[in-house]
């Protein structure tokens, strides 16, 4: 488990259950706002997995797939790329010519980019040319492979050493803009999705979390794969606590110590809380909070 402050520093490469957030997160927050719609209740108490084949060469590779991956070659192309993508996310490989880590990863980014067509995907090789070195000099990169996430031009993310699995998690993550997941952005998107399903009755569930959490990306396949499967009977919303202060202060007043935090809302009330990023016990959590029977 990591505090808030450390996990921002430096994800770490191991995905913990939770992550602890520490009191300083809230150092700066007026005095507690009271949340008129929403009445707080104490808790009792990933998974997207692809294999990447190895590849004979990262450039030969590079040749064959540019349809999909921008090879850049310089600062001034990196900085053209991201400016030309605005919005969206764009995912940068730093990658070595003999590395054989970006060899084996580069063919599962590949296969990413065919199926997200709404992130750009980027590759340097850092050790080409000088032009290259110079590039991987101003974005502090020393080891590869090494991924960076962008967007809007704003650096959002960056792990470097990992599978495929956590990458296409982070591009999930990341990226995802028009799941069946309603983004929240601030109190009064979450005051519209309760007003919103009033009549229906159906089941909310807020996924809160942090931009650089491990286990809050572990878990978010899973909740876009419920958001599917459950959109007859369920609503799944996510909120990132440290987007903007309108969030954090949210986290505040809902006494939100730990992410990924699931609040289970229905009639304008939480009825409960899940604290981890088990994909069994959230399941199991949504179907108690339907009415139905769950033993442990």
């Amino acid at each position: 488990m990591a505090t808030l402050t450390n996990f921002l520093l430096k994800p770490s490469p191991e995905l913990a259950s939770i992550t602890k957030i520490s009191p300083s997160f809230y150092c700066n927050f007026p005095s507690n706002q009271s949340f008129e719609k929403l009445k707080t209740f104490k808790p009792n108490r990933s998974l997207l997995i692809t294999k990447a084949t190895a590849a004979p060469d990262v450039e030969k590779k590079v040749n064959k797939d540019n349809e999909r991956v921008q090879k850049i070659s310089s600062m001034e192309e990196l900085d053209e790329a991201l400016k030309k993508a605005k919005n969206r996310l764009v995912v940068v490989e730093y990658a070595g010519k003999d590395s054989e880590r970006s060899k084996n990863i580069y063919p599962f980014m590949v296969n990413l980019s065919k199926t997200c067509n709404d992130v750009d995907f980027l590759l340097v090789i850092g050790d080409e040319t000088e032009k290259t070195k110079a590039l991987c000099r101003r974005e502090k990169i020393d080891k590869v492979p090494h991924f960076t996430f962008y967007k809007s031009m704003e650096k959002i993310h960056e792990e470097e050493g990992i599978g495929p699995d956590q990458l296409a998690g982070d591009v999930l993550y990341y990226g995802d803009s028009h799941s069946e997941v309603v983004q929240l952005h601030s109190r009064e998107d979450v005051e519209k999705v309760i007003e919103d399903h009033k009549i229906d009755q159906k089941l909310i569930v807020l996924d809160v979390g942090l931009k650089h959490c491990g286990p809050c990306v572990k878990v978010y396949p899973t909740v876009i794969k419920l958001s599917r499967q459950m959109s007859d009977s369920v609503v799944f919303a996510r909120m990132n606590g440290d987007e903007n202060d309108s969030c954090m202060q949210f986290l505040k007043d809902m006494d939100v110590v730990e992410v990924p935090t699931f609040l289970f809302i229905r009639d304008g009330e939480i009825k409960g809380r899940y604290v981890g990023s088990g994909k069994g016990e959230l399941i199991g959590e949504i179907l108690r909070y339907q009415g139905v029977r769950v033993t442990y």
